[in-house]
């Protein structure tokens, strides 16, 4: 019937917003999404498909490869978690107490963040060699740094501290103190009233940056290469045997072990995603 108003389903309906636009956001974000992340990550998949799955376990499976691979990974684990202990006391004193000189220290977090990669690995290398001002003094106690896996799990450290600090802050800084004082008016001390109540409020936010300070760690080249030393079976970390494979034109090797790597960084980020689900369920979010 002519003039008759069609009534459409409510699921039928455009989903009307203030902003319009959605479309075209969404476009233009899946197709950036895909260049920049999708493309490299499928032909890093794709690359090590020539040497078959025979050959890919053979390339991975080398005893050089697996040190290679506990090394950087292991580093990586214990730097994320040092920086999820000593991080979340750098953002507590910030954002609980006023001392002299707290903006310096605040901006001396961001460090690792500005500073080139290569200066930072110099840096902690002159520091922490037999003859740097902190190695002086660790040397004769037999405790070697630079050129060892400890420099290594040192420069994780380093580099990862800032995703800890700057995840935490902010929830420390939205924290309400009214929830403390409830907890004190109840009977709890200082510590219940940590670990009972501000503890879970801030556990996702310090699950994410210890995710982060791994992610960025796991994959670190510059500050790690000029600490380690390089030693195969000892102190040569994944990256640089990546570097090394390329150099040799073996861009199949070099791929297994990049593809390795992103799979099982994956799984790790995966599994660290599933604890911030259930640490948010827990704690009633």
């Amino acid at each position: 019937m002519a003039g008759r108003l069609t009534i459409l389903p409510a699921w039928l309906r455009p989903e009307r917003t203030v902003i319009p636009g959605l479309g075209l956001t969404l476009g233009v974000t899946v197709t950036y999404l895909t260049l920049i992340v999708l493309l490299p990550l499928a032909a890093l998949a794709l690359r090590p498909a020539e040497l078959g799955l025979g050959g890919i376990w053979d390339a991975v499976t080398q005893p050089r490869v697996l040190a290679a691979l506990r090394l950087s990974f292991g580093a990586a684990l214990l730097g994320a978690g040092i920086n999820a202990v000593f991080g979340l006391m750098v953002a507590w004193m910030l954002v609980r107490y006023d001392f002299p000189l707290k903006r310096v220290i605040d901006a001396i977090v961001d460090l690792p963040f500005a500073l080139p990669t290569a200066v930072a690995g110099i840096a902690l290398t002159s520091l922490y060699a037999p003859n740097g001002w902190v190695g002086q003094l660790l040397d004769p106690l037999g405790i070697k740094v630079a050129f060892t896996p400890l420099g290594v799990i040192v420069a994780t450290t380093f580099i990862g501290l800032p995703f800890v600090v700057r995840t935490v802050q902010p929830v420390l800084e939205d924290l309400e103190s009214e929830l403390e004082e409830a907890a004190g008016s109840l009977g709890a001390n200082r510590w219940e009233t940590f670990s009972r109540v501000i503890f879970p409020l801030i556990l996702p936010a310090l699950l994410t940056g210890t995710a982060l300070a791994f992610a960025r760690a796991v994959g670190e080249y510059g500050s790690i290469i000029f600490i380690a030393g390089n030693m195969p079976m000892v102190s040569e970390i994944a990256p640089l045997l990546i570097v090394i494979k390329l150099e040799q034109f073996d861009y199949a090797g070099a791929a297994a072990i990049g593809l390795t790597m992103l799979v099982a960084s994956f799984l790790i980020l995966l599994m660290v995603n599933l604890l911030q689900r259930w640490s948010r369920r827990w704690s009633g979010e």
